[in-house]
């Protein structure tokens, strides 16, 4: 991983182009060797990398403290938290052990006696990512990009930056064990170079900002370069009217409170109105005793005030809700809460007020689960399970570069598939090769054959 700090944006960003084109003429299981040997750097500097961790959740603690930055964004700091090491080394594993995702065919077909068309996978390019606070999406973007045979320059917060330091210092150890370039991934330190890098459209083709929505908004004002954006994670959990309980209970609760400040965490619970006095006061009961505060409308409050025996959290933890309590992004265990009338005005509500991320419908009804999911305009729409599932390494992608809340070429946690590309490769295999003029209406013109071609979908040249 090349250092960066004494060279200008525009030769970052022609060393990563040039890095990208090297690359693409290297054997393909050199990127898996690659991921191998960082796999073993970072295990051995695991307790130096802790250490500024360590160091990086002190500073962050006073910045919390003066109100400068939130404590949500202070949890996603903390690497040596439960198994977020162990998961970080695992998704390595993962991305290596994955297939190639380059030179696979989706698409044959013979034009004519020995002219053949295949649509062939291919990696993107130069990849410009940006993001916030958690310093392990330094590893986990690197291991992609390597697997998919893109390049890569990454930009953390400043928040992570002891800790990023280590992680790029593992990553390029790593890197020089190998064939590819140096400059294959590099970091970044200052907006600045964001900045200029943004400008730069000949040499970075693709930019990938993982962070708050308004990160994503300015960086997609300020660049002609295309966008993959992952911003908030406005996720709605709705009980349908046949919703059972114990369901509802478990789907809720773990979607609210499994990691609250993650980006598909629930923010938003919908409930059918004919719930209100059944299922409702018992979900609302078990997010209490998770010490959930709710900001409910007036259906819900007034259906939980009626209680006999209201919970002894009720007069600290439930509060009337604001039409902006809808809009906004809780990322701590707080809970808008909001009573419709059909399966109709939840999934209306939903696509007005989400952020396109994630969505859950708790249902025993198989037409209201099609429905919902046919329905609700978001990168997940799940039935019966919490919105905690939508991650990269759950879905077995190894782990991901973001989650895609857009309607491009990848959506939903962004893994290896999300990073490439294809091109289209004609082959002649003619003595006098082949040309247009012999093709088309008329007499002594051919015509194109365009017959399936049987493949595996590997390359066969």
């Amino acid at each position: 991983m090349a250092e960066t700090s004494d060279i200008t944006a525009e030769e970052i960003a022609k060393a990563a182009k040039a890095a990208f084109e090297e690359s693409q003429l290297l054997p393909t299981a050199v990127r898996t060797d690659a991921l191998a040997k960082i796999k073993q750097q970072l295990e051995a500097n695991k307790a130096e990398i802790l250490a500024a961790n360590k160091q990086d959740m002190e500073v962050a603690q006073v910045e919390v403290d003066a109100g400068r930055i939130s404590n949500a964004m202070m949890k996603r700091l903390d690497l040596g938290k439960g198994d977020k090491w162990d998961s970080m080394l695992q998704g390595v594993q993962d991305v290596a052990d994955l297939p190639d995702p380059t030179g696979v065919i989706s698409y044959a077909s013979q034009l004519d006696d020995d002219l053949e068309l295949y649509r062939v996978s291919c990696p993107i390019g130069v990849l410009l990512v940006i993001f916030e606070a958690r310093p392990e999406v330094v590893v986990n973007i690197a291991a992609l990009a390597i697997k998919s045979g893109n390049a890569a320059i990454l930009k953390g917060g400043k928040e992570s930056t002891h800790t990023t330091n280590l992680l790029a210092k593992a990553i390029s150890q790593g890197l020089a064990q190998t064939s590819l370039p140096s400059t294959y991934v590099q970091t970044i330190q200052t907006r600045a170079e964001v900045s200029a890098l943004l400008d730069l459209d000949r040499y970075i083709d693709l930019v990938i900002p993982r962070g708050s929505n308004s990160l994503v908004r300015a960086i997609q004002n300020s660049t002609r370069i295309p966008v993959m954006g992952h911003a908030d994670g406005l996720c709605h959990v709705y009980l349908d009217e046949s919703a059972d309980c114990q369901k509802a209970i478990r789907v809720v609760v773990d979607s609210k409170t499994d990691y609250p400040s993650a980006c598909n965490s629930a923010e938003t619970l919908i409930v059918h109105t004919s719930l209100l006095n059944t299922v409702w006061p018992q979900v609302a009961e078990a997010l209490l005793a998770a010490d959930v505060h709710l900001l409910c409308d007036s259906h819900t409050l007034s259906a939980l005030a009626s209680l006999p025996n209201l919970s002894e959290k009720f007069s600290s933890h439930v509060q009337s809700s604001t039409e902006s309590s809808y809009c906004t992004e809780h990322l701590d265990l707080t809970m808008s809460v909001i009573a419709l009338p059909s399966l109709h005005s939840a999934i209306q509500f939903i696509n007005s007020h989400s952020s396109h991320h994630t969505d859950s419908i708790v249902t025993e009804c198989e037409r209201a689960a099609s429905a919902f999911c046919r329905g609700v305009d978001s990168a997940g729409t799940f039935v019966n399970a919490s919105t905690r599932f939508a991650d990269g390494f759950r879905y077995g992608f190894g782990t991901e570069v973001g989650i895609s809340t857009g309607r491009i070429h990848a959506r939903g946690p962004v893994g290896l598939e999300g990073l490439v590309i294809y091109k289209y490769t004609l082959r002649s295999k003619s003595e006098n090769g082949h040309i247009v003029r012999e093709f088309g209406v008329g007499e002594g013109k051919k015509s194109f054959k365009h017959a399936a071609i049987a493949t595996n979908s590997v390359v066969p040249f």
